[in-house]
């Protein structure tokens, strides 16, 4: 366990040492590879905090992901326009301050992640891997045919939206603010799997029936945790449309769950920083295998295939293990 936390340790050190490189080497575009490997791990923490925590697996972990995305650039466009959001019952401007957005996708993304929830929790196994996946399809489908927001073409933000006391648009300062909210939900998700929760939510996850017998409810437990887990994929979501200025369907399609899925796993299911090794890999193979070969997923299927046969515990597991092999 001791070894794992140097290796989480090890990981975000390497993840904040490499965009300082590109900073002082003038490399503007590795910076913003690393601010997109931060905002897929963040999340990929979100939903690692359904699957790792809760045993719950989630196909439609996107919805969460696009609703952050689409309430970033609702806000941003109607700042941009000069226009209302709403006009009743009152009058809702648009805005570009990034806390405020924020707000606006947890809370969305986590209105949407219990509505979700109450109803995919009523079922379990395959039958709970559908029904998520047709709710991301629901939400896919219905951004393809809403024009106001673009339709099938998507969203575009002129201007990035701002931070206090920070230049948004320069690379640096918003890998800063992305890396800083990763490690913010790292702590989070730390403390609350060690807490009475994260305890009972365990408990729930490997034996349901025995946790009942104690007068916990393990589906209320469960639908916490996913709700935590949409909360945490909806301010992804708002960072990654906030890093791209743009919006699109393709953020509620089943490819994004999938991808999400394949972080976690990657790194390491149940493990802290796994989601964060996940994300990282994979993005370092877009980049490096993207530009020799369009056909770069058959690389990333074959490491995947090896984790699943012969590294259970993820990379982050792999390495963990192979350090307590040389104590």
């Amino acid at each position: 366990m001791i070894r794992e936390a140097y290796v989480n340790m090890a990981v975000l050190a390497l993840l904040l040492i490499v965009p300082v490189w590109a900073q002082m080497t003038g490399e503007p575009f590795t910076i913003t590879l690393a601010t997109r490997a931060v905002i897929f791990a963040l999340a990929a923490v979100g939903l690692n905090v359904a699957l790792g925590l809760g045993g719950m697996v989630s196909l439609g972990h996107a919805v969460f992901f696009g609703i952050g995305g689409y309430a970033m650039g609702i806000l941003a466009f109607h700042a941009q326009t000069f226009t209302p959001v709403m006009t009743w019952p009152a009058d809702v401007p648009g805005t570009k301050s990034m806390p405020i957005i924020w707000l606006v996708a947890m809370l969305t993304s986590g209105l949407a992640a219990l509505a979700i929830g109450a109803l995919s929790l009523r079922t379990a196994g395959v039958y709970f891997i559908m029904i998520t996946l047709a709710f991301g399809q629901m939400a896919y489908f219905f951004t393809i045919s809403w024009p106001t927001y673009g339709g099938e073409d998507g969203l575009s933000i002129y201007v990035r939206n701002g931070f206090p006391g920070l230049n948004t648009l320069a690379p640096m300062p918003f890998f800063a603010i992305c890396f800083t909210l990763l490690c913010l939900v790292l702590l989070f998700v730390a403390l609350l799997a060690r807490s009475p929760f994260g305890l009972a939510l365990n408990a729930a996850r490997q034996s349901p029936a025995r946790v009942q017998t104690v007068g916990l409810d393990p589906q209320r437990l469960k639908l916490v945790a996913f709700v935590i887990s949409g909360v945490i994929t909806g301010l992804a979501g708002a960072l990654f449309a906030d890093l791209n200025r743009f919006v699109s369907p393709t953020m509620f399609s089943w490819q994004m769950s999938g991808e999400i899925m394949v972080f976690v796993i990657l790194g390491g299911v149940a493990r802290l920083c796994g989601p964060v090794v996940g994300a990282v890999v994979f993005v370092a193979l877009e980049h490096i295998l993207g530009d020799l070969s369009d056909y770069w997923h058959i690389w990333l299927g074959a490491l995947l295939l090896v984790i699943v046969l012969f590294a259970r515990g993820g990379i982050v597991g792999l390495l963990a293990g192979r350090a307590r092999a040389h104590d």
